[in-house]
């Protein structure tokens, strides 16, 4: 129902119950911040223990700051508490897409991709993990990702030049082959289902969810070599169709998903494995996808 009456809301009033509601956060946060309620790396570290983040655990973190709450340093604060979660055994990883909107609308504009130079559009805590020392960024023009650990150069080293961004060359998919984790801090899979997309190119796909046109664009590398490379993008047509949210039911019955809390934010935490195998079995069994949430009909 949310996914419909988005779909026939006009833009200008999205867009302004979406400033209300961030304009209503940021007073809450100044509330918290004058009362001193921050939230440490102590704190934060002891919620991801409670909810099941390990030392030598491969996890993919998706975030939104403002809703965990007044953190003590900014994104500092969260990076640090998830690298001591991991500990130096395990593997952080964080999305780094410099894309805001839709990926062929960026894709148009934008015909240059910088691993190190390009931003994250995927909030505070993606953009300063990026900068982190240390961190390795896979080199893909819509879809990077950010990962730091023993594993780092293994999870993002073999997306430069796939076609398109969830192959099982992705940093999405190792973490799944790792039988790694997904934090979504603050967001759902609605605004943060990035894994939900290994399916499609994992199987004989019965949707045309990528636009037709193949683009050609100009990547450059942590050493400076550019590289030119093809790259599919989502249809905005399809994208629009989603139902990501959804699916929770489902991956919570199969064993994948649990809810868990982090400072304020509400929050999913994911079996990437296993989420993995559900979407497979159930699309194959009955059509399942984030467009179909239900299957289809035989």
């Amino acid at each position: 129902m949310r996914n419909f009456l988005r779909s026939i809301t006009p833009s200008f009033l999205l867009n302004a119950f979406r400033k209300h509601k961030k304009n209503l956060r940021r007073k809450e946060l100044e509330n918290q911040q004058a009362s001193g309620l921050a939230l440490t790396i102590e704190d934060l570290k002891l919620q991801l223990r409670e909810m099941g983040i390990h030392k030598g655990d491969t996890l993919l973190v998706h975030s939104s700051m403002s809703k965990i709450g007044y953190l003590q340093d900014g994104p500092k604060t969260v990076v640090d508490a998830l690298l001591l979660a991991v500990g130096k055994e395990g593997n952080l990883l964080m999305p780094s897409s410099p894309v805001e909107g839709y990926q062929l609308e960026y894709i148009r504009e934008n015909k240059q991709f910088d691993v190190l130079n390009t931003p994250s559009k995927m909030g505070a805590i993606t953009e300063y993990f990026r900068q982190h020392e240390g961190v390795k960024r896979s080199v893909h023009p819509t879809e990077p990702v950010c990962a730091y650990g023993p594993d780092a150069d293994y999870l993002t080293n073999g997306h430069l030049g796939e076609l398109t961004p969830y192959t099982g060359k992705s940093p999405f998919y190792r973490v799944a082959e790792k039988k790694g984790k997904i934090l979504m801090a603050g967001v759902t899979l609605d605004n943060a289902g990035t894994n939900l997309h290994t399916l499609e190119d994992a199987v004989e796909f019965a949707y045309p969810i990528y636009d037709e046109e193949i683009f050609e664009v100009e990547v450059v590398d942590e050493k400076g070599k550019t590289h030119r490379v093809k790259t599919k993008v989502h249809s905005p047509v399809y994208s629009k169709k989603r139902r990501c949210d959804e699916l929770i039911p489902l991956f919570e019955k199969e064993g994948a998903l649990t809810h868990t809390k982090l400072g304020d934010a509400n929050c999913l935490l994911l079996d990437a494995k296993r989420m993995f195998d559900v979407m497979v079995e159930q699309y194959k069994a009955s059509g399942v996808t984030m467009y179909t949430p239900h299957g289809v009909e035989a």
